[in-house]
């Protein structure tokens, strides 16, 4: 099968850049597999951590170690595969039909259309067994820790898999149901109903956050984006008002790089009539950015931390934080399996618009954000990166 790998032993991680389209033995099911289904691949949606681990800036060590466990475990069980596997197929958004299962699975049958749940829990840990899938202790990520579904054919856990209807979800939409997830969850924090918010950073995820304010009531939504695109296509979704941080007022810090932007949080103060937004949704993972979320919500507000990056933050003000009564929420993932059933509620809504926007503005109704796997190369695929927040591999 045709699948898109990184190869350990093709190249180094540092010196290389990209996926190999290679062909693979299509997966099967064999003995210790009794849980685990088999997909034909229909949709895959390509992410910002797909983006991250083509240039080589995110996850080296989730996968390089990951592939060593991987051999050794091949080892132990057939001796005569010893270290054959050095590669992981990539990708953790995807969608397709079930057309092999394990004897143990009983939920899903052959011919069911699923979308899955990147995050592989243990069901074992304190967290998973006290609510809380999402920060399980022993998780694995597919795609990055385990094989993923960019390939024509993918072996998951059956526990990850998330029947859909097709006559109810288009499945372009439905391959976009895991990163649509993560904004259901960060959306889900807080009652947005009534409520004045902001979004800083509209990449994909912040775009489907849009959709799911307005469909859980919030009164105003406020953009912040510096990139002219992701601030129209912002409009489209429907913000409210969108602050544009021009280049030459990136720097209007008066202090470090950390510092809040004054020229934006003016913006929000003029626009709430000097009270401050009561969300803000920070979703770029920059620290100024984080900063620009704190000081622009009103007191006693909350912010919702979703963006990622590595290393340490700076806060500024620590007292004046405290003393406003700001509520911070870290999210991560999606809550299992809540947050899917938001996500299937929200979707199948036609009053929303919710999905037909997503098809006519995030995807262009599939003109220019689709590409067919037999069309690959690293130069279209990096060039559909650069033109598109969001495009989708179709198998």
């Amino acid at each position: 099968m045709k699948a898109l790998i990184f190869d350990k032993s093709k190249t180094a991680w540092e010196e290389s850049k990209g996926f190999e389209l290679v062909d693979i033995p299509k997966p099967v099911l064999n003995k210790g597999d009794e849980d685990k289904i088999i997909l034909k691949v229909r949709f895959a949606g390509v992410c910002g951590t797909d983006k991250g681990i083509w240039h080589r800036m995110a996850f080296k060590d989730a996968i390089l170690n990951s592939i060593d466990h991987e051999a050794t475990q091949i080892y132990e069980l057939h001796a005569n595969d010893a270290n054959k596997k050095t590669y992981r197929v990539i990708g953790h958004e995807f969608f397709g039909e079930v057309i092999e299962k394990g004897s143990n699975v009983k939920d899903i049958e052959i011919g069911d259309m699923v979308s899955c749940e990147s995050h592989v829990v243990c069901n074992k840990c304190f967290q998973c067994l006290n609510g809380q899938k999402e920060v399980c202790t022993n998780e694995k990520i597919l795609g990055i820790s385990v094989d993923g579904g960019f390939a024509e054919y993918a072996k998951v856990p059956a526990q990850v898999a998330w029947k859909t209807d097709v006559s109810k979800i288009r499945p372009e939409i439905a391959a976009m149901q895991e990163p649509f997830g993560n904004a259901v969850h960060a959306a889900s924090k807080v009652d947005l109903k009534g409520k004045t918010v902001a979004i800083f950073g509209l990449g994909p995820i912040a775009q489907f956050l849009v959709l799911i304010a307005q469909g859980l009531g919030a009164k105003t939504i406020i953009g912040v984006e510096p990139n002219e695109k992701a601030a129209e296509m912002g409009k489209k979704m429907g913000i409210d008002h969108m602050i544009r941080i021009k280049n030459e007022e990136l720097g209007i810090k008066n202090g470090p790089a950390h510092k809040h932007n004054q020229v934006v949080f003016n913006e929000i103060m003029q626009l709430t009539q000097g009270l401050g937004v009561d969300v803000a949704f920070e979703m770029a993972g920059f620290n100024d950015s984080v900063n620009n979320a704190i000081s622009s919500v009103r007191r006693g507000g909350d912010v919702i931390l979703f963006g990622l990056k590595t290393g340490d933050f700076m806060l500024e003000d620590y007292n004046k934080l405290i003393m406003k009564g700001v509520t911070l929420h870290c999210v991560a993932g999606r809550q299992i399996w809540q947050t899917w059933e938001i996500t299937k509620k929200l979707l199948e809504n036609t009053e929303n618009k919710i999905q037909e926007k997503l098809w006519s503005v995030l995807l262009n109704e599939g003109e220019g954000t689709i590409l067919n796997i037999a069309d690959y190369s690293k130069e279209n695929f990096e060039e559909m990166m650069t033109k598109n927040p969001k495009f989708l591999i179709k198998f």
